[in-house]
């Protein structure tokens, strides 16, 4: 599209916000990933893309599948299942399960949680798989989680036992973290259970490893996870007041420092963010242009409250645009959808907030038309240029 004429059908309308910019945080993992629930804001990226070794944080993703089949009738909480002799088989983290056992799914399921059992995993994984063996329900996982946007994820089992191939990345961990806690509100209090002493079996396996509870920060999840390969690891969340925050970090090299480093996540995210309410439902925040209409221009509003997070310390001036193809065709509907706000918080992502008409604009009629075709001749032609719109029109 020529220059002049792809000017004539864009327009856009650049305002200042007063926000304010928060200091980055550093991280000693090799990879994390930090999210604002409620506003969606990612307030840290780090690797957060690169399809690593998750550990024991991949059982969240056969906690989400127990989780579906449950709430679809596939699985009770109450149902018993047996053991094979290949769960039997696992070591590392487990609950000690031998092939005498028939055992509750509820179990089973707090069993991974809060024990991390990789017996307890193959178990669900063999009642769901399409074909009996864990190796079929990881073709399974690998299959939803790329229909849930997970697509940096490939699963070899069930529990995330070092394997070839069995991989995660940061960002698909904080997805699946988001389902768990939006999907299934009837199960995610499991997370925060501190301990689950199973028949007795393992009195020294009995305690949540998640470090953050009952530190008193809010947080009630999620999964931690370790081996040699991908070092320590963890998918949190935290909820104080009406924010919550999801993070995932790995690639520590201690419980002490995974314990430290989860606790300065939860506290930045809380202190240095905080959400504010920046335009009010019905704001005039600027006009778009309308062609061949009653009137020449119509007034932009949200249809909502605009409330959005941003950084508490070191004030700044971040700008804003107002963002429409035009000028528009008349007719014009009150609370049609006209243009965007983009803000772009420094730091931050770019966040878009849709912009409506604030009333309904009718086709003008043959003067108006006349007028138009005039005032277009007299463009082309240099006519008017100097004048108000107003007056050129």
């Amino acid at each position: 599209m020529p220059r002049a004429l792809y000017c004539l059908f864009t327009a856009a309308f650049m305002m200042i916000l007063t926000v304010v910019q928060a200091a980055a945080f550093e991280t000693q993992a090799r990879a994390a990933f930090v999210m604002d629930q409620g506003t969606g804001t990612i307030l840290l990226s780090k690797n957060a893309d690169e399809p690593l070794p998750p550990a024991s944080m991949s059982k969240l993703m056969t906690l989400f599948m127990a989780f579906e089949a449950v709430r679809d009738g596939r699985l009770s909480m109450e149902e018993r299942l047996p053991v094979s002799q290949h769960a039997m088989n696992y070591a590392g983290s487990t609950m000690f399960l031998d092939t005498t056992d028939k055992v509750k799914v509820a179990d089973l399921l707090r069993g991974i949680i809060v024990l991390s059992g990789n017996d307890a995993c193959a178990v669900i994984a063999e009642a769901l798989s399409p074909d009996g063996t864990e190796a079929g329900f990881a073709r399974l996982m690998t299959r939803r989680a790329r229909q849930l946007g997970m697509d940096n994820s490939t699963f070899v089992n069930s529990n995330g036992w070092p394997a070839p191939g069995h991989r995660m990345s940061m960002r698909d961990l904080a997805i699946l973290a988001n389902l768990l806690i939006t999907d299934f509100p009837e199960f995610y209090p499991m997370f925060a259970e501190r301990e689950f002493a199973f028949d007795g079996r393992s009195p020294g396996n009995s305690r949540n490893r998640n470090p953050l509870l009952g530190l008193g920060v809010g947080a009630d999840g999620l999964k931690t996870g370790h081996t040699s390969e991908a070092g320590y690891g963890l998918v949190g969340s935290a909820i104080q007041g009406d924010r919550r925050v999801i993070f995932v970090i790995s690639g520590l090299d201690s419980v002490a420092q995974r314990a430290e480093v989860s606790e300065q996540i939860v506290n930045w995210s809380f202190r240095q963010f905080t959400e504010t309410t920046i335009v009010r439902k019905g704001d005039r925040l600027g006009e778009a242009d309308i062609w061949m209409g009653k009137d020449l221009r119509v007034p932009l509003v949200t249809k909502e409250d605009v409330t959005i997070l941003l950084p508490v310390l070191g004030a700044d001036e971040v700008p804003a645009e107002i963002v429409y193809h035009g000028p528009i065709q008349a007719p014009i509907t009150q609370g049609q959808e006209l243009a965007k706000l983009v803000i772009r918080p420094e730091g931050l992502p770019e966040i878009h907030v849709p912009l409506v008409a604030e009333n309904a604009v009718t086709n003008g009629g043959f003067t108006v038309r006349l007028k138009t075709a005039a005032t277009v001749l007299m463009k082309q032609f240099g006519v008017g240029a100097n004048l108000p719109a107003e007056e050129a029109s």
